[in-house]
This record gives C-alpha cells, structure tokens and sequence, in this order.
C-alpha cells in the first residue's frame, strides 16, 4: 500500500467511534473522563496532501494553554486515546491526537491485532508521522495553544514516537513516553529506533517500562538508559518491575491501576519540572 494517498481518500478520513474492534469487550475498569469544562471533539489538521482528523481537548475558558501531543497505540485515535486527550484537558492542557494512520487504513474496524501490523502499522513511515506531528503542534499553536510550552506523550507504538519526536523537535520541551519499543529492524519505513537517536534527543524523555513487558525486554530497557546517560543524562526511565505491557491501558486486562497512577503522576510532575505546565 502506497504510503501517500491522493487528497480525496485522505479528507475522507474520520476518527473512531467507541472503541477499536481488536480491543473489545472492554474491561470494567475502563475510565471515562468528563467533558464538563472542556471543549473536545474532532477536528481537521491540515497538511500537505489534506487534513488530518484529530481529536482536541481544551479547558472551555482562557487560552495560551500548554500543548500535548497525544499520539497513538496500534489501535489508532480511539475512545482511550480520546479519554487521555480529555484527562490531559481537565489538567490545563491543549490535548491533540492525530490519527497518523489516516493514510494507510481506518485500524478500528479490524479484529486482527496481526493484521492491523501487517496491514496498516508496518506501512507507516516514521517521516510522514514526524511531519504530521509537526503540522498538528502548528495547528495547536494557531487555535488556543502555547508552543512554547509543548509536550509530547505516547503509548506502546507512540512510546517509540516520543523517543523520535523529542530527536526531531527542536519546539519540544519535554516527552513522556509509555511502553514503546527501545531497538528493533530498521527498514527504510522505520530507519532509526529511540537508542539510535539518544545522543540527538533534543527535549528530555520521561520513560515508563514494565519489568514484565513480554515484548521489551529490560536488556533493552537498560541499554536505553545507559545510552541516554552517556548522551546528556536529561532523560530518564522508570521500570515498574511486576508491570505487564500497556499496563496504563484501563481498558484491557493489563491494566494495573496502582502502576498506572504512579505514572500518570509522574507524567504530570515531569511536565511540570520541565517548563511544560
């Protein structure tokens, strides 16, 4: 599947309603922020070959609010990635996910976690996310949001976003990145991993790790932080030793409420120290 679409099919392109197939049923631990206070919907990024869908979150009132990029697991911009967007709002925050998969396929409707990968993910380039990434940090800063206090947080496939994004970024003031892979294959869609660009990391990265994550193992885990030690010791990782994968994900059986709060704290204090909030 190509990786650039023509205008029309990418302006067709909407955002999930609910939650993803792949992940239901949902657990009853499942969260669901208000958005009393807030104005939260879908909105339209636009970028070089049309707009984007997205979904925002703000406080109803004030403005020049601090801005988070809130960017997706495999699942796309689903209801929990919504619900975080709202989370982040009820903070102070401009929260914005665009759906960076628009282009490739609408991943809500499939059932297959492995066909989603196949299909849609592994098509995905890491240059077409940085750039959509950065359209919708311009988007942000024309529509109530501060860019000079811009954050970045990400969950499983997005935790390897922030990694990449806080090397690309020379905005970004700080990132927060939950579960995402450390080392992998390169290819020509996914050249570079978050250990290959530690030493260019231009924001400091908040890292959030299960000791029990069956897919990155803690080998990887402390290369990484031996890798961002050697570059600037700006950033950080945090390894929940008893912790699954996607264990902030209330909507699925790996949720660990305690781990999950722990770091959602922890997110919010290292925005803070770093001049985000």
């Amino acid at each position: 599947m190509s990786n650039r679409f023509k205008r029309r099919e990418l302006l067709m392109a909407t955002l999930a309603a609910g939650f993803a197939a792949a992940v239901r049923p949902v657990a009853a631990a499942t969260i669901t922020t208000t958005t009393e206070g807030l104005v939260a919907g879908a909105v339209q990024i636009p970028v070089a070959d049309g707009e984007l869908p997205a979904y925002r979150a703000m406080p109803s009132t004030g403005d020049s609010f601090p801005v988070v990029l809130v960017v997706q697991e495999i699942f796309g911009v689903h209801e929990h990635i919504q619900d975080v967007c709202r989370r982040l709002a009820q903070l102070g925050y401009l929260a914005i996910a665009p759906e960076l998969f628009a282009r490739q396929g609408d991943v809500s409707q499939f059932t297959d976690v492995q066909k989603i990968i196949r299909e849609v993910v592994s098509q995905v380039s890491d240059t077409q996310v940085l750039s959509d990434l950065d359209a919708t940090a311009l988007w942000a800063s024309k529509s109530g949001g501060d860019i000079n206090r811009l954050g970045i947080t990400g969950f499983c496939w997005g935790g390897r976003i922030v990694w990449l994004y806080a090397a690309h970024s020379a905005q970004l003031k700080a990132g927060v990145a939950w579960y995402g892979r450390l080392v992998g294959d390169a290819n020509p869609r996914q050249p570079l991993y978050p250990v290959d660009v530690a030493p260019l990391l231009q924001a400091p990265v908040l890292g959030l790790y299960g000791g029990m994550d069956d897919g990155i193992p803690v080998s990887t885990v402390e290369q990484m932080r031996e890798a961002i030690a050697t570059a600037n010791g700006a950033s950080e990782i945090m390894v929940y030793p008893e912790a699954p994968h996607g264990f902030h994900a209330d909507y699925r059986p790996t949720y660990q409420e305690e781990t999950a709060q722990d770091g959602w704290l922890r997110l919010q204090q290292w925005f803070q120290q770093q001049g985000v909030l």
